[in-house]
This record gives C-alpha cells, structure tokens and sequence, in this order.
C-alpha cells in the first residue's frame, strides 16, 4: 500500500524534481548562515537573515496562494525555479566581483524567501490535486522523505563544499540544480483544476477573500493549520540556533555542523517510512502527541548538551519528530480542506509561520549571544510544548473531522 503511490506516473516525476530542489535549498541555506557566521562572528547576523528570509515570504504569502488558486499549479512551481535561478545568477556575479556582502546576503534571503513561500504553496495544492485522497498519507510520506533526501544530502557535503571552494561554487551548485528541477516538472502532463472562466473572472481582492471566509467558516480547521506550523517554525529556530552551538559551545568546525544538518535529515527520512508504519496500530491524534512529546524532551536535553555526538543523536530526533508531525497533518488538512481553496489556506498559514520565525529569529539571535546557544533549544522546547498543549484543547474536535463531514461542508460553499 505504501509504494502503490508511486504507480503515479507524475508524482514520481514531481517527487524527484522536489528531491533535487530540497537539495539545492539545503546546501544553500547551511552554507549561507556558516558564511555568515564566520565573517561576522555575531549570531546576531545569522538571525537577521533568517529575518529578511522570513519577512519577505510573510510579505508574498497572501499573493502566493492567490496565485496558486488562480493559475496552473505545476506553471507557478515550474516559474518558482527559474526566477529563481535567475536571480541567483545575478547574485554569483556580484558575489565573485566583490566577496562577502551582508546587503548580498539579504537579498539572497529575500530571494529564498519568496520563492520558498510560493513554493509551498503551490507544490502542497498540486500534491493534493494530482493524488487520490487515499493515498494521501503515502504521498506526503514520500514529500517528506524527498524533502529529507535533498536536505541531508546537502548537509553532508555543504560543510565540506564550504571549507574547500567557498560559498560562491554552492551558489552555482544551487542554481544547476533549479534548472535541472524544472526540465523534470516540465515533463508532467496532468489536467489543471483552477482553470475554469469562474475562477478566472474573479478578481485578486475577491479570491483573497473568498479563502479568508472559508477559514473563518472552519475555526477548527485554521487552528489545526497553525499547531501544524509549530514543527516548521522550530526547524527554522534550529537553522539560527545550530551555527552558534557548533561553534561556541562545542567548538567545532563546518564539517560537524554540516553532519548535524545531515542527521537530522535522516531523522526525516526514517520519518516518511516510520509513519506509514504507524498508521496501522495508531490513529492520526496518537502520532501526533506522541511526536510532539518526544521532541518536547528532545530539544530540552539538547539545552543541557555539550557533546558532539549527542547533538548528532539529538538532531536525529527532531528531524524525526518535526517530519513525522508535517506528515500527519498536512494529511489532515488535505482530507478538509477543499482542493481550490489549498494554496490560499497554505498560503495563510504559512505566512503566520513566517511572521512566528520573523520575530523569533531576530529574538533567539540575541538571546544566543548573551545567554549561549543553549538557550536557543529551551525555547525551541518550550515552542514546540505550546504546540501539544494547542493540539490537546483542540483533539477531540479534530478527531471528528471525518470525510463525512467535511463533504457537508463542501456542499454549503
């Protein structure tokens, strides 16, 4: 049943260009905050990144999802690629003219943010339209394990790129491989929902609207977006927090922050296999407290660590935790919410991600720099202790969202 997804011609094809993809976003984004952190030798500039990164996709979202109810889902993915290629491009120029550049690296944020953004967006809606609902646990396992290949991947070998070649040949890395993600998502032939005159016809001011009243319509289901959240904000926490941690408080060098990056990578691997496990013996609720708990505990002992290889155990861990959440109810969304109003709900809440990371990235890097790396887990502990506590207020309504009741719904609209 698991594999019985990848029968799915094109979502086989959409699943490797977003394993190539994830690997250039990866290898990019570890070597962007090393690079800062080592040129300024201030955490505080590793979290403005972050910032810049995290404002500009708050900024777009409501835009993103707009655009990804509007127009052909796989055409505005495929448009995320190479505009961003191109930006890029003239970013590597300007890179090899005249070296580190803090304005540089703010536009390299606010290019990743955007296109990250919309990205989302789309590529979460096209899942949900091009699969059958009953393989949509299998299909954002597998989401998750590619996300997770091409992360991990880029985290063994950025630390190492880093070290020998510079942050400019992982720029060229980058955009090769944005290219190379968008002749596979050219291949995929596939019969667009959103291009009906209705949907064409309504204006940008209304189908912003429109997907605002259907969340206010659905209390349940928006609260349930935002706890869903929680795991993606930390793993952005954690991408500010880990420069620092390798580098201070356990003195160590790119390569071990690279490897870090990589465990938990393939926590997130084991994560899409381990789910598909579980669901046979655990109901969706059960998963999703039993993750949230783990990584409560997880991340708390990492603020008391001050050893290598248990940071490698504990990043492990939480990229097991935070995936497996992102699998469950993202697969909870999807059966609730209806397929042309997807991009727009993602779209929302992934802009209050942003806007937690926007605020929080900032916040951590100071409190990194005073009080030491250390406390940036505590908070990530305590983030993810507020995410189990919102999930226990809302279970027992979530645990009656059935498919039944969500068809009614469907007809009201």
């Amino acid at each position: 049943m698991f594999l019985s997804v990848l029968k799915n011609a094109q979502f086989r094809k959409f699943l490797i260009s977003d394993v190539i993809s994830g690997f250039g976003v990866g290898m990019a984004t570890i070597g962007a905050n090393w690079y800062v952190m080592t040129e300024t030798g201030s955490n505080q500039y590793v979290g403005f990144l972050l910032t810049f990164n995290v404002l500009a996709g708050f900024l777009v979202s409501p835009l993103a999802g707009i655009i990804t109810d509007r127009f052909d889902r796989k055409k505005v993915i495929l448009w995320t690629y190479v505009l961003r290629a191109f930006l890029l491009a003239l970013l590597a120029v300007l890179f090899f003219a005249q070296g580190f550049s803090i304005p540089l690296m703010y536009g390299f944020a606010v290019i990743n943010g955007i296109g990250w953004t919309i990205y989302m967006a789309a590529s979460r809606s096209f899942i949900q339209e091009i699969l059958p609902e009953d393989v949509l646990i299998n299909g954002n396992s597998f989401i998750e394990i590619s996300l997770q290949v091409g992360m991990f991947s880029a985290g063994a070998v950025s630390g190492i790129i880093y070290k020998f070649y510079g942050f400019e040949v992982i720029l060229i890395m980058n955009i090769a491989v944005f290219l190379i993600s968008s002749a596979v998502l050219a291949a995929i032939r596939y019969q667009s929902i959103v291009h009906s005159e209705e949907r064409e016809q309504e204006g940008f001011v209304q189908s912003f609207r429109s997907g605002l009243h259907f969340l206010r319509q659905r209390k349940i289901i928006f609260f349930l977006g935002v706890i869903s959240i929680v795991p993606l904000a930390v793993t952005m926490l954690y991408n500010v927090v880990l420069p620092a941690y390798v580098n201070v408080t356990l003195q160590s060098d790119s390569i071990v922050f690279g490897l870090s990056d990589m465990f938990y990578g393939i926590g997130g691997l084991i994560s899409g296999f381990l789910v598909s496990l579980f669901i046979t013996n655990l109901s969706n609720k059960q998963m999703v407290y039993l993750f949230f708990v783990i990584a409560v505990v997880n991340l708390f002992a990492l603020y008391a660590n001050s050893l290598v290889l248990l940071l490698y155990a504990g990043s492990f861990f939480l990229g097991l935790c935070n995936s497996s959440l992102r699998i469950v109810m993202n697969t909870l969304l999807m059966e609730n919410v209806q397929k042309a109003f997807m991009g727009r709900a993602m779209a929302v809440w992934t802009g209050l991600s942003l806007l937690i990371q926007a605020g929080g990235s900032s916040g951590i890097g100071l409190i990194i720099d005073r009080f030491g790396a250390g406390y940036g887990f505590l908070i990530m502990s305590a983030l993810m202790a507020l995410g189990l506590i919102g999930f226990g207020l809302i279970s027992t309504h979530v645990q009656s969202l059935t498919k039944k009741e969500s068809a009614v719904w469907q007809t009201n609209e």
